[in-house]
């Protein structure tokens, strides 16, 4: 009676041990869903009020030789990015609630598919790009990128949002989410479609103002000029390159999981 008795206690404690350990792993993953939750919610609350302050607020007076109000804030790469930060944070934060986040779930709802792609060509590529490019010219010469004499009207806070916390937060984003990266012709199209579109426009503002949108294109000759242009383009390609090549370190067991999904599904 008395072994009866202490193996179904034993039995009873194990069972117990077990429900414990499912409730806190239960409590961890919902934690973490939660801070996720709440980090997409930051970043685009931030990037949006960025746009937002730089859009009202930020009023540089036109000179004739150094600015021009043609384009209006959309002649900055730095503004356009900083609006798809806007929108992947926000996509991110809606797919949270709405969509789906599993690595390969039976059918991916549009706004996952829609964030996975937004992440990959635009998103990543760019917020590298336009970090890494704005702070080492401006290391080198600040008056190339960002003369002194728009200090009085782009406060300190707003450059470290709009150059400095663009690759904080999206190197934390491609380390703690998941997220299958498109075919590489495809993501490298996209994002050299949306470079060049965006160097087409800067000399449209150029040939109908004389003024360049960066201080640095008016100090080269038209071979530099090039040259500076497609160095450029390159970097931005190996910017996403280089995220698809981390995204598939960090998450392997996500990425083949997706792709042997993929494959039964083409079965």
């Amino acid at each position: 009676m008395t072994v009866t008795c202490l193996i179904r206690h034993t039995v009873i404690v194990s069972l117990s041990d077990r429900q414990s350990e499912r409730k806190r792993s239960c409590s961890g993953v919902a934690t973490v869903i939660m801070m996720k939750k709440l980090f997409h919610l930051v970043g685009a609350i931030q990037f949006f009020y960025g746009c937002y302050y730089d859009y009202v607020y930020v009023n540089i007076p036109a000179t004739p030789t150094s600015f021009t109000p043609y384009g209006g804030k959309f002649k900055y790469l730095t503004y356009l990015d900083a609006m798809i930060q806007t929108a992947y944070f926000t996509l991110a934060f809606l797919n949270d609630i709405v969509g789906n986040n599993e690595p390969s779930p039976s059918e991916k709802p549009l706004i996952r598919r829609l964030k996975d792609r937004v992440f990959s060509a635009l998103a990543f590529p760019l917020a590298i790009f336009v970090g890494v490019s704005f702070w080492a010219i401006y290391a080198i010469d600040r008056e190339l990128i960002l003369p002194r004499s728009m200090d009085a009207y782009f406060p300190l806070w707003l450059n470290h949002v709009m150059h400095t916390n663009i690759v904080v937060f999206i190197l934390i984003e491609l380390l703690t989410s998941f997220r299958m990266y498109p075919k590489r012709k495809a993501g490298l199209t996209i994002l050299s479609t949306f470079m060049i579109c965006y160097l087409i426009w800067v000399h449209v503002i150029y040939f109908n103002t004389g003024i360049w949108v960066y201080p640095i294109l008016s100090v080269l000759n038209w071979p530099l000029r090039v040259g500076f242009y497609l160095f450029c383009l390159a970097f931005a390609c190996g910017a996403y390159c280089l995220g698809e090549n981390i995204n598939k370190a960090v998450w392997s067991t996500e990425v083949e999981k997706t792709v042997r999904s993929g494959k039964k599904k083409a079965k």
